[in-house]
């Protein structure tokens, strides 16, 4: 058992309780305390009133499902989410994904697998809050940076970026010209264990697009090196062209 999870509060949600005993047994057996829900409702309830620090939060729920009970909780909360669903397709992963989910592990999973999965996803919530520099960066006229606040600013408006949206952005950032490569990123901003996960890359560099660039299509902060992978355009010198 792991003294330091002890700190750790997992909400599990999942209306079979054959998968919410074996998932408790697992979490318990590290050290984690757990929580249940059996429903989307119960689990919006539990989010609120629990305030667990992480949710594993089944798709494949009758009434109300995973997809719409993610919706809900991200009115209201940033808490790490991981999906368990059955499906494999990958829109169906993306969606989750593109709806506030952190993670997403496939039925069937090892329960290995889970625990590895949600150690991953609290470290990198932990890194995100230790992440500190306390230097401001006015990277042109209209996009300003303050990692000591936590805070990004697009024409005088601040920008609200999930938590991995901001790691990546931290590192992109901070490695100015210099191109990171998928494995890089993939090792930094989500750990080793997604090292196969390249579409997560794609994603979160599409999402952080949407937010900061002028003209998403047609990118001049984040930079495509196509095959190898993505830099920030070096802010220090003349802004470059993109074409």
């Amino acid at each position: 058992m792991d003294d330091v999870n002890k700190r750790y509060l997992i909400l599990v949600v999942d209306d079979e309780e054959r998968i919410v005993r074996m998932i408790r047994l697992n979490l318990e057996h590290d050290g984690f305390s757990v929580i249940e829900a059996n429903s989307g409702v119960e689990a919006i309830n539990a989010v609120r009133e629990k305030i667990p620090n992480l949710v594993v939060l089944d798709v494949m729920m009758p009434g109300m499902d995973g997809f719409e009970t993610l919706s809900l909780i991200r009115e209201t909360s940033q808490v790490p989410v991981i999906m368990l669903t059955a499906k494999t397709e990958e829109e169906d992963r993306i969606h989750g994904l593109e709806l506030g989910a952190d993670d997403y592990v496939s039925k069937p999973f090892s329960p290995r697998e889970l625990v590895s999965r949600i150690k991953a996803v609290l470290r990198r919530t932990e890194g995100t809050a230790a992440l500190e520099d306390t230097d401001r960066i006015q990277v042109d006229e209209h996009l300003r940076l303050d990692f000591g606040k936590r805070e990004v600013w697009l024409d005088g408006e601040l920008v609200k970026l999930r938590p991995t949206e901001y790691r990546l952005l931290y590192h992109l950032v901070q490695n100015a010209g210099w191109v990171m490569t998928y494995d890089q990123l993939l090792a930094k901003v989500w750990g080793y264990e997604y090292r196969d996960e390249t579409h997560y890359v794609r994603l979160y560099i599409n999402y952080l697009r949407q937010k900061i660039e002028k003209d998403p299509s047609n990118p001049k902060y984040i930079l495509t090196e196509r095959g190898v992978g993505y830099r920030f355009f070096d802010y220090k010198r003349p802004l470059e062209q993109t074409g």
